[in-house]
């Protein structure tokens, strides 16, 4: 891992959302796929992401 974030890639961001949803800390995954989002140029990907790793603080009814 490096110790620069410009350096992160889409992918060790995923990894990390992908650990943090394993580790049952819902909203740092979402943080992390956010940024994963946001760093990337399809906006089809950018919403699939996004869909994967949902505001767990966002109240649905």
């Amino acid at each position: 891992m490096t110790h620069d974030p410009a350096d992160l890639t889409v992918a060790d961001y995923l990894g990390g959302a992908r650990e943090m949803a394993a580790a049952g800390r819902p909203f740092l995954a979402h943080l992390l796929a956010e940024e994963a989002a946001r760093r990337v140029d399809d906006p089809a990907v950018a919403r699939s992401i996004r869909a994967q790793y949902t505001d767990p603080t966002t109240d649905r009814g």
